[in-house]
């Protein structure tokens, strides 16, 4: 099998100017954006010059699918408000030249997909989560974005593509390949990580309520400050958590929002995220229990009423040990000892696919451990480097998973 190097980094290069920032190599193509629907028909463009049979489903969901029992290989196509181009694109489009490959070499069968919403503008990893069962398609049209937009009004602008949900069972197992979003690989000189199990999530908003003010006459004593409650909040949980939680344990308050957010206003309310990962399912139990203990605490000390959305995540998941042999295998032929075996701190959409088949993942290196950002960027010897160890496990991995 023929892997083409300049046409799969061509590809990237290529997808990478369908939402191009102008800043870096940054891409704004959030899910469901004119960007994101136009990167997924051009996707779609090149899966059917592949010989790919291709399907939109109705989470937006894009499927390149091969003729037969076939090994699913991808990632997403979506990005942060502020992305990198590698982010989920690096998955897809090595699917899709290894899909190329396979189809002139006569096998194995190769299918790509991308998946939608993998960034969670509307929870965790939605798309894929619909396509596995974990989301109901009925439950995500209520979820909205931090705008309020809901996802059932998102979607709609794919309508004039969508058709039917994909088989699972087509597939003999999952391949995501994916950038590290993190420091290890580049700090050690690797070139390859080996994925042993994706940590777990939870995503949720809190909202604290106080009273609205005028900021000149309002004494200090005698207000109910939304904005110092989230800073009080944040101090205790800093400290609250230590005892609970391991280097690997992390949290974060991303995103806030201030009403009514005025110079001469004291800030009545304040509705904010908070998500945590671990790998290990109890001890998120444990970092929730705390969260909303400290929570409520707070909320009685300074005067605030306290509510909590719902609560999304996943759960930790361990990657299959046929696939992970498969690519162990084939990074040491590649790259001898320029990889290692490692867990993903990030999320990706091999969690809810792992629930239907077997699941496994690759990491390529992030130059500098950045991620989620315009500067987001990976050696190209290193992409080509990811791209040859997949190609020289595809015969295994299409035999540890039953494939043709």
């Amino acid at each position: 099998m023929q892997i083409d190097g300049a046409r799969f980094l061509k590809d990237l290069h290529d997808l990478r100017a369908i939402g191009a920032s102008g800043i870096a190599k940054g891409v704004v193509r959030p899910a469901y954006s004119a960007a994101d629907i136009a990167a997924r028909e051009w996707l779609a463009d090149r899966m059917r010059d592949a010989g790919l049979d291709v399907r939109f489903d109705p989470a937006g969901n894009l499927w390149g699918i091969a003729k037969g029992k076939s090994l699913l290989v991808g990632s997403h196509s979506d990005t942060q408000p502020e992305g990198g181009w590698l982010d989920g694109a690096l998955g897809v489009v090595m699917g899709l030249e290894l899909a190329r490959a396979a189809q002139e070499a006569g096998g194995p069968a190769v299918s790509v997909v991308s998946f939608q919403d993998e960034e969670g503008r509307f929870g965790v990893t939605t798309g894929s989560a619909i396509w596995s069962g974990s989301l109901s398609l009925d439950h995500a049209d209520t979820l909205t974005d931090s705008a309020g937009t809901s996802f059932a009004t998102a979607r709609a602008a794919m309508s004039h593509l969508i058709g039917d949900f994909v088989d699972p069972a087509q597939f003999s197992g999952f391949v995501e390949c994916h950038i590290e979003q993190g420091p290890w690989l580049d700090e050690a000189g690797q070139s390859i990580g080996v994925v042993t199990d994706i940590v777990g999530i939870r995503d949720m908003r809190v909202t604290f309520e106080g009273e609205q003010n005028h900021a000149g006459t309002t004494p200090m004593h005698r207000r109910r400050d939304a904005f110092q409650a989230l800073s009080a909040f944040n101090t205790a949980l800093n400290d609250r958590l230590r005892n609970v939680v391991t280097p690997q344990s992390v949290w974060t308050i991303g995103h806030v929002s201030l009403h009514p957010g005025a110079h001469s206003i004291v800030p009545g309310k304040v509705v904010f995220s908070m998500q945590w990962r671990d790998g290990d399912t109890a001890r998120l139990t444990r970092m929730e229990t705390v969260i909303r203990e400290t929570a409520a605490d707070v909320a009685d000390a300074t005067g605030m009423r306290l509510s909590f959305s719902e609560m999304l995540g996943l759960e930790p998941v361990a990657m299959d040990a046929q696939l992970r042999k498969a690519l162990a295998q084939a990074a040491q032929q590649i790259a001898p000892d320029r990889w290692r075996e490692m867990q993903s701190g990030a999320l990706h959409d091999a969690t809810n696919v792992a629930a239907l088949m077997p699941a496994a993942m690759m990491f390529a290196p992030s130059i500098n451990g950045i991620s989620h950002t315009f500067y987001e960027d990976t050696h190209e010897a290193d992409l080509l480097c990811g791209l040859n160890v997949l190609a020289a496990a595809l015969p295994a991995l299409a035999k540890a998973g039953g494939g043709s």
